[in-house]
C-alpha cells in the first residue's frame, strides 16, 4: 500500500505545479529604477530633493559646483571673438585712414605727372626751335615717364586696399572661428551637466550623496521610480504558455491594494526560468515555469510597491 500511495501523491503534486491555483498566479510587484546622475564630476552644492519626495518632471534635482566649467565658458568665448574679429579684418581690406593716405600719395603722383607733361611739352618746342640741345628733351621725356610708372603703383596699390586678404588666409580664419564656436559649445554644455533635473515624474526611492560631498564622474545621486516603470512580475508553467500573448488584460490583487488592479501582459520570456536536468519527458516538463511581465497604467501604478507580494488573474485574449 505505502509502494502504491507514493507514485499517487507525486502525480498530484506535479498536476498541482502545472495549473494555476483557482485564484490565479502568484507574483511580485516589480520596479525599474532610474539612477539620475551627472556625466562631469564635482563637488554637490544643492539638493533639491529628498527620499519620499515625488518629483515632477523637469523639476529641479541637483546642482553640482560649476567655478571651473564658468571659467571654461568665458574663456571660450574671448576666444569666439578674438577669431570673429580676425576673420573680419581680412575680409574688409584696409581701415578708410590707410586708404586716405594712399589716395592722397596718387594725387600727389597725378599732379608731378601733369607737371611733367608740361615741362616735356615746352622742352620739345623749344629744342625745335633750337633754343635747347636735344639732350635736355630725353630729361623731360624720361621724368615723365618716371611720374607715369608712380601714379601706376599708386593706383595698384590703391586697387589691393580695397580688396580683403586672399582667399586661403581668409579660409583659415573661418576654420578658426568654427573650432573657437565648438569649444564655447562644449564648454556651455559641460556648465549645462552641472544642473540636473528629473527627466520624468517620479517618486524619489533613495538619495546617494548630500550636500558637501564630492560626486564622482556618472556617480548616481538620486534614485528614481517612474509610475510607468512599475510591473507585476509572475510565473507561469510551460503548459500554460501557448494561452498567453502580449497585451492580453490580467488584473492585480494585492493586500490592502483595494479594488483589482487592471494591467496588459508586455513581456514574455522565451526561455525558462528552470530547466529539469533530466531529458524531457511529458512527466518532468511540469517543472519549466516561464516568466511574465504585466504593466499597469501609470496612474494605477502608483497603487503598488516593488516587492509587495501580488495575485495574478488571467483575462481574456484580445
Amino acid at each position: 500500500m505505502k509502494r502504491t500511495a507514493l507514485p499517487i501523491l507525486l502525480a498530484a503534486l506535479l498536476s498541482a505545479c502545472s495549473q494555476p491555483a483557482p485564484e490565479g498566479y502568484a507574483g511580485y510587484a516589480e520596479g525599474d529604477y532610474v539612477r539620475l546622475s551627472a556625466p562631469v564630476a564635482g563637488t554637490l552644492v544643492r539638493l533639491h530633493l529628498q527620499r519620499g519626495d515625488r518629483a515632477a518632471a523637469s523639476a529641479p534635482a541637483f546642482v553640482l559646483e560649476q567655478e571651473s566649467e564658468r571659467a571654461a565658458r568665458e574663456e571660450a568665448e574671448s576666444r569666439l571673438h578674438a577669431a570673429q574679429q580676425q576673420l573680419a579684418n581680412l575680409r574688409t581690406g584696409k581701415r578708410p585712414d590707410e586708404l586716405a593716405a594712399v589716395r592722397a600719395q596718387l594725387a600727389q603722383a597725378q599732379a608731378a605727372l601733369a607737371l611733367s607733361n608740361a615741362e616735356l611739352a615746352r622742352t620739345t618746342k623749344l629744342v625745335v626751335e633750337q633754343f635747347n640741345s636735344p639732350a635736355t628733351l630725353d630729361q623731360a621725356r624720361s621724368k615723365v615717364a618716371s611720374d607715369q610708372a608712380r601714379v601706376n603703383e599708386l593706383a595698384a596699390q590703391l586697387r589691393v586696399a580695397n580688396l580683403g586678404a586672399r582667399s586661403a588666409e581668409i579660409a583659415a580664419a573661418e576654420q578658426e572661428a568654427k573650432a573657437a564656436q565648438a569649444q564655447l559649445a562644449q564648454a556651455e554644455w559641460r556648465v549645462a551637466q552641472k544642473t540636473q533635473r528629473v527627466p520624468a515624474a517620479a517618486d524619489v526611492v533613495d538619495v546617494l550623496y548630500r550636500e558637501g560631498e564630492y560626486v564622482p564622474l556618472g556617480g548616481p545621486v538620486l534614485t528614481l521610480l517612474p509610475p510607468g516603470n512599475i510591473k507585476a512580475r509572475f510565473f507561469v508553467p510551460e503548459a500554460a504558455l501557448g494561452g498567453l500573448a502580449l497585451g492580453q488584460p490580467v488584473s492585480l490583487a494585492c493586500d490592502g491594494c483595494g479594488a483589482p488592479i487592471p494591467a496588459r501582459l508586455s513581456f514574455i520570456a522565451r526561455e525558462a526560468e528552470f530547466t529539469s536536468p533530466l531529458i524531457y519527458s511529458r512527466e518532468n516538463r511540469s517543472a519549466l515555469v516561464f516568466m511574465v511581465e504585466a504593466r499597469p497604467e501609470p496612474a494605477e501604478a502608483r497603487r503598488l510597491h516593488p516587492g509587495q507580494p501580488l495575485q495574478v488573474r488571467l483575462g481574456a485574449k484580445s
